[in-house]
């Protein structure tokens, strides 16, 4: 049964970030709020957690995960990042959005799309993520809590927190509760792995990347 830790929304508790750091440097899986939705993941460097958080999504080794990294710069030692792409991003982040980038060798093989050698990152608006990001000093993996029903679909209203804690508490092995309700919004999708950058999904703040889309060029 996974170890619940209740955090501040504003003001983690230093100490109890390094306690839940110290366990994702062995391997620990954890459940824990972003600006977006609850997220499932781990240190991205540790291969046994990435490869649990496989299992539990059910996904196969063919399907890329996306990561989060601290900041722009930090994005710069796991991707190719074009000019144009930098002078976009630097307008979004941090917030609600992944970037599709050509991956660097820093990137594991088993995080990255295989076929097309990219990989999703994004830059969280979120104080408590920033807190493991900053204490860990690796990319978190960050991939959307969301749970098949009865039915083997995925809700299409706001999950419950209490019903995403007990579906996953015999799965990961810490749960993260900081207070507020898990979000269902999912972050907007940007491809600048090609030619011209796209558009893949709209989610929170896409109107705001098509705006930037249009400006910089």
């Amino acid at each position: 049964m996974a170890i619940l830790h209740e955090l501040h929304p504003h003001n983690p508790q230093p100490r109890t970030i390094e306690q839940i750091v110290a366990e994702l440097k062995k391997g620990a899986v954890m459940l824990y709020p972003t600006d977006t939705v609850y997220a499932i993941g781990c240190d991205l460097s540790v291969k046994s957690a990435v490869e649990k958080v496989r299992r539990i999504k059910q996904m196969s080794n063919d399907k890329p995960l996306t990561f989060l990294c601290s900041s722009l710069s930090n994005i710069s030692q796991y991707a190719t990042v074009s000019d144009r792409a930098y002078r976009i991003m630097k307008h979004l982040i941090p917030g609600p959005y992944t970037f599709l980038l050509p991956a660097s060798k820093q990137v594991p093989k088993l995080v990255m799309s295989p076929k097309r050698k990219t990989t999703g990152i994004r830059v969280p608006d979120n104080v408590l993520c920033q807190a493991l990001l900053e204490s860990l000093g690796n990319p978190l993996i960050s991939t959307s809590a969301h749970i098949r029903n009865e039915d083997g679909e995925y809700p299409t209203v706001n999950v419950e927190k209490a019903y995403l804690f007990d579906a996953l508490e015999n799965q990961v092995d810490i749960i993260i509760d900081n207070g507020i309700d898990p979000g269902f919004n999912v972050s907007t999708i940007l491809n600048f792995a090609t030619d011209e950058p796209e558009v893949i999904r709209q989610g929170l703040g896409w109107q705001e990347v098509e705006n930037w889309l249009n400006v910089v060029h």
